[in-house]
This record gives structure tokens, sequence and C-alpha cells, in this order.
């Protein structure tokens, strides 16, 4: 009963569709995590842009912030270091979802290891599908010509 409690329940998955699912699971949040990391390295670019826009302007000047859903008026003295702040902030986030993404991968490699599993490239799909196809057709003509 221990050992199950460890890692979501799932450590030792007792038939082949438990383990499909464990593996399209792991395969998903994958997935998620690059997306995320996409997202937040786009908001790091943004403020990188709104960094390099305001930097050399007037310190006094007005400048326009959204906090909140709320826009708010400030100056660029005050609104500089909290975007500077918000972006070495996005990007700590950002390695720790790249660290956390090697560890998924490894655990990815892992499983797959352990389970042999193999991922069929489009080009083999299409060429085993022919396979099956004429295999098909050698059965329905043996089918037939016995049955004559």
């Amino acid at each position: 009963m221990a050992s199950k409690s460890g890692s979501g329940g799932l450590r030792e998955p007792p038939n082949e569709q438990a383990v499909l699912n464990v593996y399209e699971g792991m395969r998903s949040e994958l997935s998620q995590i690059y997306s995320n990391i996409t997202e937040l390295e786009m908001q790091v670019s943004e403020h990188s842009l709104v960094i390099n826009a305001i930097q050399p302007l007037d310190q006094s000047r007005k400048c326009f912030r959204m906090i909140g859903g709320v826009l708010v008026e400030r100056t660029i003295k005050e609104v500089l270091p909290a975007v500077q702040r918000n972006k070495e902030g996005l990007e700590e986030v950002v390695k720790k979802l790249y660290e956390t993404l090697e560890k998924k991968k490894k655990d990815l490699t892992e499983f797959e290891a352990k389970y042999k599993i193999r991922i069929r490239k489009q080009d083999d799909n299409k060429e085993e599908g022919n396979k099956k196809e004429g295999n098909a057709q050698g059965v329905l003509v043996g089918a037939a010509s016995s049955s004559q």
C-alpha cells in the first residue's frame, strides 16, 4: 500500500492500457510545461521591450502601467524598477520550469525504457498501414479462393 502512494499513486501500472494512460499523461504534462515556458518567455521579451523603450527617457516623465486590469498613472522612475523586478521574477520561473522539464523528460525516458515504448513516426505509420492493407488483401483473397 505504501508503494502505491508515491508519485501520484501509479507507480506500477497493472496492464498495457494503464501504462499507455500514464505515458500519455506524462507526455501531456511535458507539452503543458513547454507551452508555459513559451508563454513566459514571450512575457519576458515584452518586458525587455518596455524596459528598452522607457530606460533612456526622462525619469520624471509620465508613464502608464496596467496593474490588475486597472491603468495607473506613474512616473518612469516608479515604473522602471517594478518592470525590471517582474522581468527577473519571470526569468526565475522560466529557469525553474526548464529544470522541471529536464526532470520530466528524464522520467519519461526512463518510463519508455522500462516498458519498452517506442514512438512511431508518420512515415512508419503510413508504411505499416500499407503493409497491413497488403496483408489484409492477401487474407481476403485467400479466404475468397478457399470458399469457392
